[in-house]
């Protein structure tokens, strides 16, 4: 039994993983907001890492690749929309 609860729970942080960065992905590429469409993803990223940082108590990696790859995704929107 602990074994399979080990892998249950290895499996569940990873799909919350996958889950959150997806969704910075989607949003980061189709969110209008006033400002640069990289800084835009940054924020964005940033507010969806939050939840997921405070639960992991992982604050400086998760926040970190959250507005990483907030930012990456909003460039990326505006140089494929040119």
């Amino acid at each position: 039994m602990g074994i399979w609860a080990c892998r249950a729970g290895i499996t569940t942080m990873l799909l919350q993983a996958f889950f959150s960065r997806f969704a910075i992905w989607l949003l980061a590429a189709n969110v209008l907001l006033p400002l640069h469409p990289a800084v835009s993803g940054a924020v964005l990223g940033l507010l969806i890492s939050l939840p997921d940082a405070f639960a992991m108590k992982s604050y400086a990696g998760i926040l970190g690749t959250g507005v990483a790859f907030g930012a990456l995704a909003g460039w990326a929107a505006k140089m494929w929309a040119r």
